[in-house]
């Protein structure tokens, strides 16, 4: 029995809520049980320079968790003068996410920024992440299809993420805190709906695993990312 209680191949219950910032083009508060994330999508009008005269747009992503997201309080990064290496690589790590998916000659010389703030932290705040950042950036790109600056939402499917990792020898999906802190072995996995890799980040806490025991995680992960895929859709109030 793992400490939360469910079963090794289930989610933490998962709620993807839209429109919760009234000025954002695009917004989605991602609940992965504890883990609560604050996903906003913003469009500027202009590139970066040197993407200046490509005809194409750039979607990018910054992260950061509140103070009192976790159980102590951590002063803002702000404050300490730079971000920290994690932060950074997350941040990366949602940019590329989304980048994966989307035809950046369908907006323009437009650029996307998704910010996603960690409210409260009970791991997989990048699985979160990521996944509430997909539907945020829908809604931008909708947004503007709405307005007729484009003609078509230029994301080629949904990706999602979900964690994944060995716990006394059982492969489960989805861990929250208490599992993560004491897994043998973790994993991120970033899918799209059609089970498209995007980026796999497996570590052994302990003793190395076996490439059967990675297979049982990924299969885990496949299934997980196909639940979300179908709560980002219902959300967005979209089809396949």
């Amino acid at each position: 029995m793992r400490p939360s209680g469910r079963n090794p191949d289930q989610l933490r219950p998962i709620t993807l809520e839209i429109g919760v910032s009234k000025w954002a083009e695009g917004s989605c508060l991602a609940r992965f049980g504890d883990t609560h994330v604050l996903c906003t999508a913003s469009i500027d009008e202009g590139v970066p320079g040197w993407l200046r005269n490509s005809g194409k747009g750039w979607v990018t992503a910054e992260y950061g968790m509140l103070p009192r997201s976790t159980d102590t309080r951590t002063d803002r990064e702000a404050s300490r003068g730079k971000q920290s290496g994690r932060t950074l690589e997350i941040q990366r790590l949602i940019g590329r996410s989304l980048r994966a998916v989307t035809d950046l000659r369908g907006f323009g010389e437009r650029q996307i920024r998704v910010d996603c703030d960690v409210v409260q932290a009970d791991g997989g705040t990048r699985t979160a992440s990521i996944t509430g950042a997909y539907v945020a950036l829908y809604q931008a790109f909708d947004h503007m299809r709405r307005l007729g600056a484009i003609s078509r939402v230029p994301l080629s499917e949904p990706v999602a993420a979900v964690s994944c990792g060995l716990y006394r020898g059982t492969a489960l999906l989805d861990l929250d805190y208490a599992e993560d802190r004491e897994a043998e072995a973790d994993a991120n996995f970033v899918m799209t709906a059609s089970g498209g890799i995007v980026e796999i980040q497996a570590t052994a806490e302990t003793d190395p695993f076996s490439r059967a025991q990675l297979d049982g995680l990924m299969a885990l992960a496949a299934d997980g990312i196909a639940e979300l895929v179908r709560k980002q859709r219902e959300a967005l109030g979209v089809s396949g």
